[in-house]
């Protein structure tokens, strides 16, 4: 786990390891002992003295202004999210007793939304849980019901590992989306609990972890492997949710017409359950 008494000297260290000289216009002599940029490279590129940028990374000064941590983005060559995320670590942050778990409820309306969708829909709450979902979208992925959590599925159950013939970029995205989604506020138990669990059972998920990618949470293009169906190529899309706290309308759907298309009603077709036969109208058997 992070020390989360100076998050803003991991995310340093962790972003300069992944900027080369030559990706940041510096002429290279000799061997390196480290994999990005030096200490005081990232100073000089950012115009700070090397003393004052030795003191972020470790933790004996939090406070930058905005124009040192704007120059930092740019020698660490963030995109606009994660330099916002940078930006929101260099932010006074008032200490805060540690809280216990808040449960997560879906509005009423967006549940009944949800409920007669035809599409595969579901709601994914702040930490990836699944907090509502509908048959089309469990017929897509069992893994899709209430009470899952995206992250531990797709790193951890090897039948969802297996819907995603692209897992290496789908979980990249994921656990950039997932700092996006937490930001700063990491003293949640909840929170706690699950990048720990993570960490210790998913070198994967620890390693991207600890590149502190940052994404927004947005639609995409997604390719499965399905195995009833074969391959499905779908639009993902995710749609913030008012009035709450990070959860977003997850929406599959494919393009009209197409085979795709097809291949979503053919699923939804395989695995409707059949109607059960109603006693009172059935005939009875006759007496052997």
């Amino acid at each position: 786990m992070t020390d989360r008494a100076n998050r803003l000297g991991e995310f340093l260290r962790a972003r300069r390891d992944l900027v080369t000289p030559e990706q940041a216009g510096l002429p290279v002599h000799g061997s390196r002992r480290v994999p990005g940029l030096r200490r005081e490279e990232v100073a000089m590129l950012a115009g700070i003295s090397a003393d004052y940028y030795l003191r972020l990374e470790q933790g004996r000064d939090t406070s930058p202004s905005l124009a040192v941590l704007e120059s930092l983005a740019g020698v660490l060559q963030l995109d606009e999210d994660t330099t916002a995320y940078l930006v929101s670590l260099g932010g006074p942050r008032p200490r805060r007793r540690r809280r216990t778990p808040r449960r997560e409820a879906v509005p009423a309306g967006v549940a009944m939304l949800v409920s007669t969708l035809p599409l595969p829909a579901f709601v994914e709450g702040r930490y990836f849980d699944v907090l509502a979902a509908n048959p089309p979208a469990t017929t897509l992925s069992p893994r899709l019901v209430v009470g899952g959590n995206r992250l531990r599925d797709v790193f951890l159950d090897p039948a969802e590992k297996d819907l995603y013939p692209d897992w290496e970029s789908a979980t990249e995205r994921l656990v950039a989306g997932f700092r996006q989604s937490v930001g700063t506020d990491t003293d949640d138990p909840r929170f706690i609990d699950l990048v720990g669990e993570l960490s210790l059972a998913s070198p994967r998920f620890r390693a991207l972890w600890a590149r502190h990618d940052v994404r927004t949470r947005e639609g995409a293009e997604m390719r499965l492997e399905h195995p009833q169906v074969g391959e499905l190529r779908l639009y993902r899309e995710k749609l913030a949710i008012s009035g709450t706290t990070g959860q977003m309308l997850v929406v599959y759907h494919a393009a009209p017409a197409s085979p795709d298309a097809e291949k979503l009603l053919l699923l939804n077709s395989l695995n409707q359950a059949p109607a059960q036969p109603d006693p009172r109208t059935t005939p009875s058997e006759p007496p052997a």
